[in-house]
């Protein structure tokens, strides 16, 4: 099929791109990567009588570290992400949570705010944004403002950015050495959306849990936070037997629905075996790495 009729509009500037979404709102859509919205668009399952193209806000296109924070502008490519030194260096858990992302042509063409504002509750990125605590920068006519990851997404392909608000940047916090992580997932084929993921993050030292944070993907409308599991692992510590607890009660808290890929009784079990693994792995990376 072919996309509905459309106004097309190609800012060059954020100042121009929030005029354009001032003026028309909700029936505007923006377009950066174009790997989420052109199939709705084909489809007819969005119908925007304005399209907002930013590729070409080469301001929002840069990867930049400072003390305590990683900051990338919304049209970055992921593939930049994916090569980045600084996001290996600073924030591995979305280097390595982007090498799972679709296939080449994806990730060359999608952005990581193309991929945030569509929010798709299996897709990789929302889930590290949710497990490392990232802040969304986001600028409207009323201003700028900054919301947390957990804020940010409020439901099934939906976010807190109102009609007439861009995003500018996603800032990650910067991981020290002694923080380990991993990002384990289950779809069907290489470059499908997974049935469920799993981000850990974890830092171990002296064979105790000093900190966790653990998210899901495809458990729900949104990224879910376990923080029980967190709390058993800090408690508990690493252990083999711990992280089988963890891995029970992580599958006992998330509420999964049945469809056509998997029934909700089948991403349980995959919540509890997948948990177990990126916990297992996250609290081996910081020796298996360690200089």
């Amino acid at each position: 099929m072919k996309p509905a009729p459309f106004a097309y509009h190609a800012p060059r500037t954020v100042d121009e791109a929030v005029a354009l979404l001032g003026r028309y709102g909700d029936e505007a859509k923006v377009l950066a990567g174009g790997q989420s919205l052109m199939p709705l668009l084909n489809f007819r399952l969005s119908v925007p009588s304005v399209l907002i193209d930013i590729k070409r806000v080469s301001e929002l296109a840069y990867i930049r570290h400072q003390p305590g924070q990683l900051r990338i502008g919304a049209v970055t490519r992921q593939r930049q992400i994916e090569f980045s030194e600084l996001v290996s260096q600073h924030a591995p858990l979305l280097h390595r949570a982007t090498r799972l992302i679709g296939h080449l042509p994806i990730r060359t063409r999608g952005t990581i705010g193309g991929s945030m504002v569509h929010a798709d509750p299996a897709a990789e990125y929302p889930t590290v944004a949710v497990a490392l605590g990232a802040e969304f920068v986001i600028r409207g006519p009323r201003g700028s403002r900054v919301v947390a990851a957990e804020d940010f997404f409020v439901g099934y392909l939906s976010t807190a950015l109102m009609p007439d608000e861009l995003l500018l940047e996603v800032r990650f916090p910067t991981v020290c050495s002694s923080y380990g992580h991993a990002f384990v997932e289950f779809a069907r084929r290489h470059g499908d959306f997974a049935l469920v993921g799993i981000a850990a993050l974890l830092e171990v030292r002296d064979d105790r849990c000093r900190s966790a944070r653990l998210a899901t993907a495809g458990l729900g409308p949104q990224p879910v936070r376990l923080r029980e599991v967190e709390q058993l692992l800090i408690q508990d510590g690493p252990g083999e037997a711990s992280r089988r607890a963890a891995a029970t009660r992580a599958a006992e808290l998330v509420e999964p629905d049945s469809d056509l890929h998997a029934s909700a009784e089948f991403r349980r079990h995959l919540t509890r075996v997948l948990s177990q693994r990126a916990i297992q792995q996250a609290a081996a990376r910081p020796q298996e790495f360690a200089p």
